[in-house]
């Protein structure tokens, strides 16, 4: 899938790897320069410098500071911005336990990235949006956020204060010209899921096929199959979608899945 992104600008925070790169990918082929953000700059910078006029700059989404910079660093350098990716995101590792044995530091480091960091982008990020023409902002929630898991109460009441954020921005911004929406992916091949659950050494591996045993496509999506559903929501042709949270789950929440 292409879209039309010639001439835009998009940033893209958490794109060093995984889902936040491969949009950022799908962006920069449809023609955007991409301001590929991560934590991890040099990874930022990597994964941009196979895109023809794309950069890739280190930014902590827990930083307001360090977000003002790039916001400033786009509006001279790149002199617009267009479409905005909030993917930053964390989840915990280790600690996959009920909500009184989960730690305070743990819940306020989620908490911190993948609810704080996208009003944090989001407001600073808005006044040069309301300058495009066609300006987007793509949040990326969770389905935790949509049917809640269990064993991991931070995740999912930060991805869960994204999905509401993302309508309360949709009504605010979009009477502005920037058009809100959000993706709810399901499981997804990354560093952390292997970690915890494809990789032969995962920590919940013995585990993984009850979990997809309710996935009716029966696996996991690939990083660019979530990065499609942001390109959508990016095109300026999708131009009357605002407050949508789309779920891109393989079936996970459309119902119970069983075999009987």
């Amino acid at each position: 899938m292409n879209c039309d992104l010639l001439g835009k600008v998009s940033l893209v925070t958490g794109a060093a790897r995984g889902i936040g790169q491969a949009i950022g990918d799908r962006l920069a082929r449809s023609g955007s320069r991409v301001v590929y953000t991560d934590i991890d700059g040099a990874g930022a910078a990597a994964a941009a410098g196979k895109h023809a006029g794309c950069v890739g700059w280190k930014l902590d989404v827990t930083k307001a500071d360090e977000i003002a910079a790039v916001v400033r660093r786009i509006e001279t350098e790149l002199l617009r911005l267009d479409v905005l990716v909030n993917n930053a995101g964390i989840n915990s590792l280790s600690h996959r336990v009920n909500i009184d044995e989960y730690p305070r530091d743990e819940w306020d480091k989620i908490i911190a990235v993948d609810l704080t960091g996208v009003y944090e982008v989001s407001r600073h990020a808005a006044p040069l949006l309301r300058r495009s023409k066609c300006a987007r902002i793509v949040n990326i929630a969770s389905i935790a956020g949509i049917v809640p898991l269990r064993l991991q109460c931070a995740y999912v009441a930060a991805k869960a204060g994204v999905v509401n954020l993302t309508r309360a921005m949709a009504l605010e911004l979009g009477p502005q010209g920037i058009l809100v929406n959000g993706i709810a992916p399901g499981s997804t091949l990354s560093e952390g899921t292997r970690a915890l659950f494809y990789g032969a050494d995962g920590k919940f591996h013995d585990k993984v096929q009850r979990m997809l045993d309710h996935v009716p496509l029966a696996r996991p999506a690939n990083p660019d199959e979530i990065a499609v559903a942001a390109l959508f929501l990016a095109d300026p042709e999708n131009s009357y979608m605002n407050g949508h949270v789309l779920v891109v789950d393989g079936g996970w929440t459309a119902g119970y899945h069983r075999d009987f």
